[in-house]
């Protein structure tokens, strides 16, 4: 795959991550990826210039340049990009990481000779430890999945879904990392106001989350087995659980979750 060509439209800190990541693992040649972004957005490219990426503020000139092409753009400006490559596409894999845009939608926005694929990545990408799904759209095979298992496989977690469980999935896992930075931030506050050193109390906060999160994944074992492990009779931590139970933890994060998702059904229509 070092070899593919790759066009980035976008370039903000969802595409420049993926194209950090997918460099940095070898995964793609820095000289085989081209982003393009607005003359007025020029700064965004740098990052990826340094890495020796090509730049460009034509979008036509990275689609022309590219095998796969990523739609890193934010949803709304999604049909603004597209009037100009509507049906100028020459059989190149279309990657969309636009929320709440359907491929039905993204084929209509851009026309014939694309193979689309959808994708839903989170921020994580950033460091490797992300949480992408996708689906395959009009056009796309096989072979088209195997490439897109690759390129975010190498930058966290990979899985391939129904395109009917993608909002779902961006309820839980796409907007997922801001609640995770909401309950970080308040463990440490807790932990300064009991009298921890703030570097301290954050570090503590996120490794205990980063711990969890592992045993999880590396033990598939179920969370609740998991966390009736770390409570003793009497304890601390049953203390700590009844409090979270008495404040509504879980049917405040079940709604968390319903709220993005359905959002993002919202976006789509």
């Amino acid at each position: 795959m070092s070899s593919m060509k790759v066009g980035i439209i976008g370039a903000g800190k969802m595409a420049g991550a993926l194209v950090q990541g997918w460099v940095g693992k070898g995964v793609v040649a820095a000289n085989q990826v081209m982003a393009s972004v607005p003359e007025k957005d020029a700064k965004l490219l740098k990052p990826l210039q340094d890495l020796g990426c090509l730049a460009t503020n034509d979008n036509m000139e990275a689609v022309s340049f590219a095998d796969v092409v990523v739609l890193g753009v934010k949803p709304g400006v999604v049909p603004f990009v597209a009037k100009d490559l509507h049906n100028k596409g020459k059989g190149q894999l279309l990657i969309s990481v636009a929320a709440g845009i359907d491929t039905k939608k993204i084929q209509q926005y851009f026309g014939s000779d694309w193979r689309f694929v959808r994708a839903m990545p989170n921020t994580a990408v950033t460091v490797g430890e992300g949480a992408t799904v996708y689906c395959l759209g009009e056009g796309a095979g096989q072979a088209d999945g195997q490439i897109v298992q690759k390129l975010f496989s190498s930058v966290g977690f990979c899985e391939r879904v129904q395109e009917g469980q993608i909002d779902a999935v961006t309820g839980v896992s796409g907007s997922g990392p801001a609640y995770m930075y909401l309950i970080l931030e308040a463990m440490a506050d807790e932990g300064v106001r009991q009298g921890l050193e703030r570097n301290i109390s954050y570090s503590l906060a996120a490794q205990t989350m980063v711990g969890a999160g592992r045993m999880v994944l590396d033990t598939g074992t179920h969370p609740g087995v998991l966390k009736d492990e770390v409570t003793s009779p009497g304890g601390s931590t049953i203390a700590a659980l009844r409090a979270l139970e008495l404040g509504g933890l879980r049917g405040i994060m079940m709604s968390a979750v319903s709220a993005a998702s359905d959002r993002c059904r919202d976006m789509n229509k």
